[in-house]
């Protein structure tokens, strides 16, 4: 297999965090334009999180999330690809990975229906956990 092919993964990774900052902003600046906030007290922090309604904040509260577990993502694969070991298993985990963080976005942008969302949340990290411990056992087992 080549060791290139967990790029597809890590770069769909990045796409998906560049659409959900594309429409958080998309939802952001109309809702701050329409509402004529004076710029001084959006500068207090969390007050835009406390005036927006769901709709404007959950994609922001998203976007966050995308620079959390993720940032484990990125690490193992670069760390896959450095020592060679990316394989047909750990390269499913990291596609399962990367469709449920997409769906759980999709959810978290739209419905937020929060039971829905912890579940596509779930999966995704299940599939990285396995990733990670996977290759720690190999790794320590020498």
């Amino acid at each position: 297999m080549p060791q290139t092919a967990i790029f597809a993964p890590f770069f769909a990774m990045m796409a998906l965090t560049l659409i959900v900052w594309l429409y958080m902003y998309s939802r952001r600046i109309p809702f701050i334009i329409g509402q004529r906030f004076d710029p001084k007290s959006l500068a207090i922090p969390g007050e835009l999180a406390r005036r927006s309604p769901p709709e404007v904040s959950n994609p922001s509260d998203n976007l966050k999330n995308l620079f959390e577990i993720p940032v484990l993502f990125y690490a193992v694969a670069i760390y896959l690809y450095v020592t060679q070991r990316v394989d047909g298993l750990n390269l499913t985990a990291a596609w399962v990975f990367v469709a449920f963080r997409a769906l759980h976005s999709l959810v978290h942008c739209t419905s937020n229906v929060v039971l829905l969302r912890f579940y596509m949340y779930l999966v995704s990290t299940v599939a990285l956990w396995f990733v990670v411990i996977r290759e720690a056992v190999r790794y320590f087992d020498g």
